[in-house]
């Protein structure tokens, strides 16, 4: 179990004990038990501001969720089959962050960086255009990462109920971080694929 519970701490960045727990769906009081326990090894910390409180990982934290990820993937025997697929997700990826940017600014003649006021319909439907492509294409990659760990499921139902959010008019379903947008789900997914692989970000697979 300590493998998920670090694994959802970064994640999710910064969460209380429920929102880790829901994660990957584990008993809410183990997670605590686990919490406390990586807390004394030095993995995890625990802290509050702005009336706010959560759990983050330690730097110490992060490389044994990269020790567990990689023993766990080891025993899975799927470690070609990940890169592979990360190497199919960051062309997708660098179509996504132009989608994103598209939807925050929508440049004209006087401002090349004017705001996105989601007034231009047609502006809108090219975007959440080039977003169904990626929900397509997200689909074969959640089934064949689940298919070496089944941890990685959710993630393509995860961004298509945030896009028909958004196709239906609640605009912070593509781009928002305090809500489970389409850009919050892909960055997740991202993360996670880095720290399977134990990769930085650009680098290559």
């Amino acid at each position: 179990m300590m493998h998920l519970v670090l694994h959802s701490v970064r994640l999710t960045g910064f969460a209380d004990t429920p929102a880790i727990a829901r994660r990957f769906e584990l008993p809410q009081s183990a997670v605590e038990e686990a919490l406390r326990d990586a807390e004394a090894r030095g993995w995890t910390t625990y802290s509050s501001f702005a009336g706010t409180a959560g759990w983050s990982l330690t730097e110490a934290g992060r490389v044994e969720n990269e020790r567990l990820l990689a023993a766990e993937l080891s025993d899975a025997e799927g470690g070609s089959g990940v890169r592979e697929v990360y190497r199919e997700f960051l062309p997708l990826n660098g179509l996504l962050q132009q989608a994103c940017t598209d939807w925050q600014l929508r440049p004209t003649p006087a401002d090349p960086l004017a705001a996105n006021d989601h007034t231009d319909a047609a502006w809108d439907a090219g975007v959440l255009h080039e977003l169904s492509a990626v929900d397509r294409a997200l689909a074969s990659i959640t089934s064949r990462l689940t298919d070496v760990l089944p941890r990685f499921s959710g993630y393509d139902t995860r961004f298509s109920q945030a896009l028909r959010r958004a196709a239906a008019g609640e605009t912070s379903w593509i781009d928002r971080s305090d809500v489970d947008s389409c850009h919050r789900v892909w960055f997740e997914l991202h993360e996670d694929l880095l720290a399977t692989l134990n990769l930085k970000r650009g680098d290559e697979p």
